[in-house]
C-alpha cells in the first residue's frame, strides 16, 4: 500500500474520525464529553488488552529474535528525551525544570497512538510483529527517568518518588501485568477472554479517541499563550525522534510495519504515565507547556500524519 493510500486509510478510519468529531464538537461549543469514570475504565481496559495481546505473542516467540529489537527500543528510550531536552533548552529557552518535564513526556510513549497505528497498519495490509506490545512496555519508563534526571532542579527525594510512580503507576502495571498474564496463559489459555479483549478492542479505542479529541481541542486553546515556539517544538521533535525510531527498528531487523510502528512510538508523547511522575518530581514545571505540547499538538499530528509518514520512511530505508 502506497503512502497516499495509507493516508486515506488513516483519515477514513473510524478511530480518527471519532477523534475529529471530538475536536469539531468542542470547537463548536458542544458539551460533548465522556464521564471521567468511563474514560478511566477505557484507558485501563486498553492498556491491559495491549499487554495481554503482546504476552500471548511472547509465549510463542523465539527469545533470540527479541534481543536486537529490545536493545533498539531501549536505546530509543534514552535518545528521545535527550533530543527533547536539548531542543526545549535551545528553541524555547526553557529552564531545566520545564525542559525536563517536556523531555519526560516526549521520552515516554502514547499507548493509544500505538494501538491506533497497529490497527491502521493491519487494515492497510502491513503486518507488524506480534510482540510489538512488549516493545511498547519497554519504552514506557526509560524516557521518564531520563527526563527527570536531566531536570537538575528536581529534589532528590521527589525524583525517587517520581521514579517509583513511573515504575508502579497504573499504565506500566497494566501493560506489564498484561504481558505476564498473556505469556503465562498462552494462546489457548487466553482464548476464553478473546471476545472481551480482542473483539471489543477497536470499539473501545474509538470511544476513547472521541474523548481525546475533546481533550486535545481544549489543550490546543493554550497555543495562544504558549506561542509559535511550542508549536514548532511539538512538530519538530516528533519528526526527529520518529525518524530515529524507524532507523533503529530497521537496523534491528524489524519488518517495514515494525520499523514504522517503532517510529510512531518514538514520535509520540505520553499523557498518562508522564504527567503523574512529573507532578511529583517537578511540581514547579508548567503543565500548560507539557500538556499542550503532548496532547494538543503532537498527539493529533502523529495520529493523522505520523502513521503514513513513518511507514513511507520505513519502506524507503528497508
Amino acid at each position: 500500500m502506497g503512502t497516499v493510500d495509507l493516508l486515506r486509510e488513516t483519515l477514513t478510519s473510524p478511530m480518527v474520525l471519532a477523534f475529529v468529531l471530538g475536536v469539531v464538537a468542542t470547537a463548536a461549543g458542544s458539551d460533548l464529553r465522556l464521564p471521567e469514570v468511563v474514560t478511566s475504565a477505557l484507558s485501563s481496559y486498553l492498556l491491559l488488552a495491549i499487554g495481554l495481546k503482546g504476552g500471548v505473542a511472547l509465549s510463542a516467540a523465539d527469545p533470540g529474535e527479541l534481543v536486537a529489537p529490545a536493545a533498539a527500543t531501549l536505546g530509543l528510550g534514552v535518545l528521545t528525551p535527550c533530543v527533547a531536552f536539548l531542543v526545549a533548552r535551545r528553541l524555547l529557552s526553557l529552564g531545566p525544570v520545564d525542559a525536563g518535564a517536556l523531555a519526560a513526556h516526549y521520552g515516554s510513549v502514547s499507548a493509544v497512538t500505538f494501538a491506533a497505528a497497529v490497527s491502521v497498519l493491519e487494515q492497510g495490509g502491513i503486518p507488524v510483529e506480534a510482540y510489538a506490545p512488549a516493545l511498547l512496555a519497554l519504552l514506557e519508563v526509560p524516557g521518564i527517568v531520563v527526563g527527570l534526571a536531566l531536570a537538575a532542579g528536581a529534589v532528590g527525594s521527589a525524583r525517587r518518588a517520581a521514579v517509583k510512580e513511573a515504575l508502579l503507576g497504573r499504565s506500566v502495571l497494566l501493560l506489564a501485568g498484561g504481558l505476564v498474564i498473556g505469556a503465562v496463559a498462552g494462546a489457548d489459555g487466553a482464548a476464553p477472554v478473546d471476545p472481551l479483549f480482542r473483539d471489543l478492542f477497536l470499539g473501545a479505542l474509538t470511544l476513547f479517541l472521541l474523548d481525546l479529541g475533546v481533550t486535545a481541542a481544549r489543550r490546543a486553546a493554550g497555543l495562544r499563550s504558549a506561542g509559535f515556539g511550542l508549536l514548532a517544538f511539538g512538530t519538530a521533535v516528533p519528526l526527529v525522534n520518529g525518524t530515529a525510531g524507524v532507523l533503529l527498528g530497521t537496523a534491528a531487523g524489524l519488518s517495514v510495519g515494525g520499523a514504522a510502528l517503532l517510529g510512531v512510538m518514538g514520535a509520540s508523547a505520553s499523557y498518562i504515565a508522564a504527567p503523574a511522575a512529573v507532578r511529583i518530581a517537578l511540581p514547579a514545571a508548567n503543565p500548560a507547556l507539557y500538556l499542550t505540547a503532548s496532547l494538543g499538538i503532537t498527539f493529533p499530528l502523529n495520529l493523522v500524519f505520523g502513521i503514513p509518514l513513518f511507514t513511507a520512511l520505513a519502506h524507503a530505508v528497508a
